[in-house]
């Protein structure tokens, strides 16, 4: 998606120029990742550091930073045009979490993108709120609020329902520690593509360009890595790396595909675990990578063909519909299956502020009905594994519950659970099913 940067002074600099505008476009439906991994989006190195803080801190502090605007306003921030209560999230949130720049650059270039905005009647507005903010820097929204489920949700910036369904399934003291690691920046992590490149080689250029590199808990052959960020885009764009977070790495790993076997990925796209597959289990794999979106199963097409893998095989269609393909058919079956996402929200900030309780029940039936259709594909002693990205009952344990009351003829292997408050990756689910044998 195109961002079209507006023509601004000098005096704003153009980190601060595109965070006004991405956070605009989200505000409209669209999501920050896209924007900031954008093409158009062509800054130089430190402006687009500064954007991405600028643009995720906002989003996920959006609650927290509301609730001190409304107090030092006099008025709800809702009421105000979206560009000014924008303006006024950023100049806040620079005032409040980054220590390193002036408050009143902060101020002043907060003023200005109102300007620039065309609405040069708020720009006193914004003037006179931050810098009543500045005088009253520890002012804390949360210190009277006696509920603590609302305390939790304003101290972490989240809404009040999703605490109180997090308490309600994992205890207070969990939900709150799960909601304060949702607003800490996750690690980068990656592993190298072996079918291309040796990884020692990676490694040990790594290490010798000042990156910092730690083997991961949780998955074998997954590294996190700090530093080094331009030769980690530039091995990325080669093919030589894929940037994975490690609990994604573990679901691909999970599935233990060997040389020869029929896989069939039913949601495939981006494309991550797919090729991961395919590049531990080698060309002779038969691997069907299938998606019901064209535009999203090209990027699973153009990494494929950038790694350099022979073994997949690009499908589109409709998961909860019945599947072109003969039953028992596959040796291995992922079902990554789409979901609410609340085990990223450190990575897509803006889903809890858009995510209902309605929409967690639909996705619910939608996991369970492409659950149904998945387990007739899987060969009798054949493996599936069903993952989500959500923290959610109703998408984890409630469906697999029913599909083993449903379906005599699979065992559950195992369960595990990844958390950004312990294992420091993101949130998954992921259940291992065996199909017995006939």
């Amino acid at each position: 998606m195109a961002i079209a940067l507006v023509k601004v002074s000098k005096e704003i600099s153009p980190a601060r120029v595109a965070a006004f505008k991405i956070l605009k476009q989200v505000e409209t439906g669209a999501f920050s990742s896209i924007l900031l991994a954008s093409d158009e989006l062509r800054l130089r190195a430190a402006d687009k550091a500064l954007c991405h803080e600028l643009v995720l801190g906002v989003l996920r502090w959006q609650l927290r930073l509301d609730k001190i605007l409304d107090h030092f306003s006099k008025r709800p921030i809702e009421s105000l045009d979206p560009p000014v209560r924008i303006a006024l999230r950023l100049g806040l949130y620079q005032l409040r979490h980054l220590t390193r720049i002036p408050p009143s650059a902060a101020v002043n270039e907060s003023v200005s993108l109102v300007h620039v905005a065309g609405l040069s009647s708020a720009t006193a507005l914004v003037n006179a709120v931050l810098r009543r903010s500045t005088r009253e820097p520890d002012f804390n929204p949360a210190a009277e609020v006696s509920d603590p489920l609302e305390r939790i949700a304003i101290q972490t910036s989240h809404p009040v329902w999703l605490i109180d369904r997090w308490a309600t399934a994992f205890g207070l003291d969990e939900a709150e520690s799960f909601a304060t690691s949702n607003n800490v920046m996750p690690p980068t992590a990656f592993r190298v593509v072996t079918n291309r490149v040796e990884e020692s080689v990676i490694i040990s250029r790594l290490t010798m360009a000042g990156a910092e590199l730690e083997s991961s808990n949780i998955v074998d052959r997954a590294w996190r890595v700090s530093g080094a960020t331009l030769l980690l885009r530039e091995l990325s764009a080669a093919g030589a790396i894929y940037l994975q977070d490690e609990a994604s790495q573990l679901v691909a790993r999970e599935l233990e595909v060997k040389p020869r076997e029929r896989v069939l990925d039913l949601c495939a796209a981006p494309g991550g675990k797919t090729t991961l597959i395919a590049d531990r289990s080698g060309d002779s794999a038969f691997i069907v990578a299938a998606d019901r979106s064209q535009t999203r199963m090209a990027t699973v097409v153009n990494t494929m063909r950038l790694h350099e893998l022979k073994s997949i095989r690009p499908v589109i269609l409709e998961a909860v519909e019945p599947l072109p393909f003969a039953e028992r058919s596959f040796d291995k079956v992922l079902v990554d299956a789409p979901c609410s996402g609340t085990g990223t929200l450190r990575r897509n900030p803006e889903i809890r502020w858009r995510l209902t309780p309605v929409d967690i029940v639909k996705l619910s039936a939608q996991q369970k009905q492409i659950l149904r259709s998945a387990v007739e594909m899987v060969k009798p002693g054949g493996c599936l594994v069903y993952s989500t990205c959500s923290v959610e009952r109703e998408e984890n344990e409630e469906v697999i519950e029913e599909a083993l009351a449903r379906d005599e003829r699979f065992e559950l292997v195992k369960t595990s659970r990844t958390w950004p408050q312990r294992e420091g990756c993101d949130g998954f689910f992921i259940s291992v099913f065996q199909r017995r044998q006939d």
